[in-house]
């Protein structure tokens, strides 16, 4: 299968971007006197047990076959976590050996799913693919009310483009950075998604923050832990978010704030 060249673009700037985080001391190397960070080529081709003519034409973008067991044994070479390595397996088009094989999923959202949010208690969202909100329960919408009163459906147009997400989001250069790297993940999933490209490239243009974090390549599964949020009626409030993939709908996501 050959890659288009965008996609060769993003693969090689994805593994420079990955070999320069991995530190030498993690697999054993000498730190010494490096011109570059993280890894040389010719390591990552070692630890691979590829050539490193080839992994260097990955890296350059260049138009080369790659199996799923190459793939593999890059993942395993950089140290890949999991939502890093399923991302590089869908930038190279190539399935997972290790993954499970997943259901067609229906595109409407059942209604089930939305009476879902409407029966707890504690605040609950959900987001399609494109990160828009479908939905939301009466606990949400007062606790996130900077976000849904802005009149903007996509969490990620809101938190980089109206300057109410900066005083509302505690913390938010680094709560900007892990959402985006989480976005990462789902452009993955969706490699030839042209809404998905249009949302990527709008708000390259439109935010400098966005371009500067999205160029950093990091990827990350959209993990739990602590939000605070500086309300502008009920001052600080804290929250464990928990995160749902619905097993009937796995482009979405159901997002449960839990009171700490």
């Amino acid at each position: 299968m050959t890659l288009p060249v965008d996609q060769r673009r993003l693969l090689g700037a994805f593994l420079r971007a990955r070999r320069e985080a991995l530190a030498p001391a993690a697999i054993g190397q000498p730190t010494g006197r490096r011109r570059t960070p993280g890894l040389r080529r010719e390591e990552v081709a070692q630890l691979s047990g590829l050539s490193t003519t080839w992994y260097t034409w990955v890296e350059q973008g260049r138009d080369i076959a790659m199996s799923a067991q190459a793939v593999a044994r890059l993942a395993e070479a950089l140290r890949l976590n999991p939502a890093e390595r399923a991302h590089l397996f869908e930038l190279t088009r190539r399935r997972d050996p290790a993954a499970p094989v997943a259901a067609p999923v229906p595109d409407a959202v059942p209604p089930e799913l939305l009476d879902t949010l409407h029966a707890l208690s504690a605040p609950a969202y959900l987001l399609d693919r494109l990160w828009q909100a479908r939905g939301w329960n009466e606990a949400a919408g007062r606790l996130l009310a900077p976000w849904f009163d802005s009149g903007e459906p996509c969490l990620l147009r809101f938190v980089f483009l109206h300057a109410a997400a900066r005083c509302f989001i505690e913390d938010w250069e680094n709560r900007a950075r892990r959402l985006l790297a989480e976005f990462r993940t789902d452009t993955g999933h969706n490699p030839d998604d042209p809404a998905m490209d249009d949302l990527v490239r709008d708000l390259r243009r439109r935010s400098a923050d966005f371009a500067t974090f999205w160029n950093e390549h990091a990827v990350l599964a959209r993990e739990g832990g602590l939000r605070t949020f500086d309300h502008p009626q009920d001052g600080r409030l804290r929250y464990e978010q928990v995160t749902f993939v619905p097993a009937s709908q796995r482009d979405h996501k159901l997002v449960v704030l839990l009171p700490r």
